[in-house]
Formats: C-alpha cells, sequence, structure tokens
C-alpha cells in the first residue's frame, strides 16, 4: 500500500491500495500547525489501514517553504526507516487527476493560493497513456488580482480553484506513476521541493565580528 502525505495547504494524509483505492484518510484544513498535527494524522490512518506500507508518496508543492517541508520530512522519515524510496508527485497533479475524474474536457488550469497575494498556476489538457494528468505549462506565480482569461499562461484553459489538496489524490497519482514503470533515480533533486519564490531567510555574506 502507499502512504501519502501532502501539507502543500493543510494537512492530509492517507493509504491508497496499489490499483488506487482510497483505504483511510485523516486531514486537517488549517494551513498552520502542520508540525503538531501530521504525527496524529499518520497514527490514524495506519491504525485504520494497517502497517503494509510499501511505498511513499510526497505532495512536492508548489506551497508555502515552512509548511511544505513538513510534510516531505515526514514522508522522507518514514521512508528512511522503512527502507523505501519516496516518490514525489506535484501537488497540482493532484488536483488536475480529480477534475480529470470528474469528467474534464479540453485544457484547465489548476490554481491555489500561494499567499502573498499571489496564485500559483499550472495548466493541463487531459491524461496521458497511463492515466497520469498532462502537463503543458508551470507551476508559475500570478498576482491575485491577475485577470486568469486574458493570461497566455491561461488562454482559453478552465479556471479550476484548488481549496484543497487531498492525500488520497496524491497516493492515486502515485500509483499510476508505479503502474507506469516509475523508478527512483536516487538523485536527491527529484525529491526537492516545489518552490516558486525564494525563502526569506538568506545566509548572510559578511563574517561575524567576534570580540575577545
Amino acid at each position: 500500500m502507499i502512504l501519502a502525505i501532502d501539507t502543500s495547504i493543510g494537512s492530509t494524509v492517507a493509504v491508497v491500495e496499489p490499483h488506487g483505492d482510497v483505504r483511510a484518510v485523516a486531514e486537517s484544513a488549517h494551513t498552520l500547525g502542520h508540525a503538531e498535527i501530521i504525527g496524529t494524522l499518520l497514527e490514524r490512518v495506519l491504525g485504520e489501514a494497517g502497517d503494509h506500507i510499501t511505498h511513499v508518496a510526497a505532495g512536492m508543492g508548489p506551497g508555502a517553504f515552512t509548511g511544505l517541508r513538513i510534510g516531505i520530512a515526514a514522508a522522507r522519515a518514514f521512508a528512511l526507516g522503512r527502507g523505501l524510496a519516496v516518490i514525489p508527485v506535484p501537488s497540482h497533479d493532484a488536483a488536475a487527476l480529480a477534475h480529470l475524474d470528474a469528467g474534464a474536457s479540453g485544457p484547465f488550469a489548476v490554481v491555489t493560493d500561494a499567499r502573498r497575494r499571489e496564485n500559483a498556476v499550472t495548466v493541463y489538457d487531459g491524461a496521458d497513456g497511463n492515466g497520469l494528468p498532462r502537463r503543458l505549462a508551470g507551476p508559475e506565480l500570478r498576482p491575485q488580482t491577475a485577470d486568469l482569461a486574458g493570461d497566455p499562461l491561461t488562454s482559453g484553459a478552465e479556471i479550476v480553484r484548488a481549496e484543497r489538496i487531498h492525500a488520497g489524490d496524491v497516493g492515486r497519482v502515485a500509483a499510476l506513476m508505479l503502474a507506469s514503470g516509475w523508478r527512483p533515480t536516487g538523485e536527491l533533486a527529484e525529491t526537492e521541493p516545489l518552490y516558486l519564490r525564494s525563502p526569506d531567510v538568506t545566509v548572510g555574506h559578511a563574517p561575524k565580528r567576534v570580540s575577545t
């Protein structure tokens, strides 16, 4: 079974069967407090679905720097303890898969709140031969005041505003990736978060003066 974790918006954890059925879900819609709740959510889904985990999937964003790190760190820690690889899933792909299941036709843009009066936008059009959402462009940042209908990135695309990312959908994307032959490459870059802006804190370049 696949343990899926995403903290790109709220905190969400799920256990998904290899063929895509969702066995257990635990979620918190709060966009803060990821570190305080993630352990409880993990305990809840593992207690409900059992502990026979063969793969771990992590939602890689886009999302806020700290919140996103917590979910990815939890996925990496669990995977390391079990000797498993982390399957990196762009969080917008999970929302796109859910929209495709709802009968989407034609291009559409998944839009999530990136804070600081900006949205994160990824454009899709249908699914590939493995059933995975076909990404055309993005993710990119756009001002929340922008007219997405007139933006070259999203021109002609249906606008899909995703208020939540569900770990069950992250796990279903991971299941499709595995079925299509996905294998870990061993490169750290594969499991690096999708940050769309630089962190607020930077390393200073001037050495500190030390008094004696």
